[in-house]
């Protein structure tokens, strides 16, 4: 499992030289839910065979114009080759996007999804096996809805840490679902079904970048939208614990139960840097998720949320789009994706969040006003990139 999951660590045979000598630059982290994912396996790898295809363009000019040092891309189509990987940095990164800089990331991470993966069981009791729902994570193929992180920096491929397998039943505490129909607590799913099922909607990565003399934690995952699902709401639950997991990795009292898919246990080390990165499908105050999910991450007192990322497109959207967003709680300056008038409304579902020895020295989205010639990038529905919109965060790693 290790080796092909480090064989897919794509490295070239230098850091880009602003990557690996710029000791007083800042670095900028960053998350995007690119929405690059398709209705076919291969259709994403096929599309990126040439530099035609225009949602990747303009996936590609976003990031060109923030221009992060390590990004994580949530709805990146997983293909075991790592063609999709190297076809984005060739064919779209590479190639300047109406008049934006080229960006070369040197080293590249994608890894096997739960998505799409089946599981053998009816995990939505709908009296049928098979199909999207009943897979690991819902998806219609392997590898749908994946992840990939492009990185500036080193990827200490020895030290990447993969939590794909983590069996949901294994979390103390696990929010699993009840069956409102019977008497019996927590059996939604049945005893076979918990011996497999996984935590994980696609999975969570523990990636070691190397920054000068330092190593910083990129912990990327996302979670599934905590809907879609009835009275039991497996879906919330499950998005409640996989947003708990990087909150007890990063707490050495609370991670001894961890164990990742090559048999090591435990979680993060005392004292290690890290930033914590995704599409966590959960809004502070607004939406659907569990109260108190993203709470778990955002009042973490080893957390810096100092700096809340923001954009004056956010605001202005949100008042024009009206509907739910007009009975919303949390501020609408922080949203970062473009959901339904209707419900939810506009919500703050992606996160950049680093411990808080990383001082934070600035932070966005990227989310223009209609009146900024960039604002094509990100439009109104139907979208042209994405609903969700790129969040960002430069950091001063000490003693770099």
């Amino acid at each position: 499992m290790l080796k092909a999951l480090v064989a897919v660590v794509a490295t070239l045979a230098l850091a880009p030289a602003a990557a690996a000598g710029a000791k007083e630059a800042d670095v900028r982290f960053a998350t995007f839910n690119a929405s690059l994912n398709r209705s076919f396996a291969g259709q994403l790898s096929a599309d990126l065979s040439t530099s035609a295809n225009a949602q990747a363009r303009n996936v590609a000019e976003t990031i060109q114009r923030v221009r992060p040092d390590v990004i994580l891309i949530n709805e990146f189509d997983y293909d075991a080759a790592g063609t999709s990987l190297r076809l984005f940095q060739d064919n779209y990164l590479s190639i300047s996007q109406n008049g934006a800089a080229p960006i070369t990331y040197a080293y590249r991470f994608a890894a096997e999804s739960n998505t799409g993966i089946p599981s053998g069981f009816d995990l939505n009791n709908n009296g049928v096996v098979g199909g999207p729902d009943d897979a690991y994570g819902f998806g219609f193929y392997p590898g749908q809805f994946g992840m990939a992180v492009y990185s500036r920096y080193p990827i200490d491929s020895t030290g990447i840490r993969t939590f794909q397998r983590f069996l949901w039943k294994d979390m103390p505490g696990a929010l699993l679902p009840d069956d409102p129909t019977t008497a019996a607590p927590a059996d939604w799913y049945s005893p076979a079904e918990l011996n497999v099922f996984r935590l994980s909607s696609k999975s969570h990565w523990d990636l070691p970048i190397v920054i000068g003399k330092k190593v910083v934690h990129f912990l990327a995952s996302h979670p599934t939208p905590p809907v879609f699902d009835g009275p039991e709401d497996r879906n919330g639950r499950r998005n409640f614990d996989e947003i708990r997991f990087w909150a007890d990795y990063i707490s050495p009292g609370k991670s001894r139960y961890i164990y990742d898919d090559a048999g090591s246990t435990g979680g993060l080390k005392p004292g290690s840097l890290f930033v914590i990165a995704g599409d966590q499908n959960s809004d502070p105050l607004d939406g659907d998720s569990i109260p108190g999910a993203i709470q778990q991450l955002l009042e973490h007192p080893l957390v810096n949320t100092k700096l809340t990322p923001s954009s004056p497109g956010a605001v202005q959207q949100s008042a024009l789009q009206g509907g739910a967003n007009l009975t919303h709680r949390s501020d609408p300056q922080f949203d970062t994706a473009d959901f339904a008038d209707s419900a939810p409304g506009n919500l703050r579902a992606d996160y950049v969040l680093p411990r808080k020895n990383l001082k934070l020295v600035d932070a966005g989205v990227f989310w223009p006003l209609a009146s900024d010639p960039l604002f094509r990038l990100v439009g109104t529905f139907p979208f042209p990139t994405s609903d969700h919109r790129l969040v960002w965060i430069d950091t001063t790693v000490p003693g770099k």
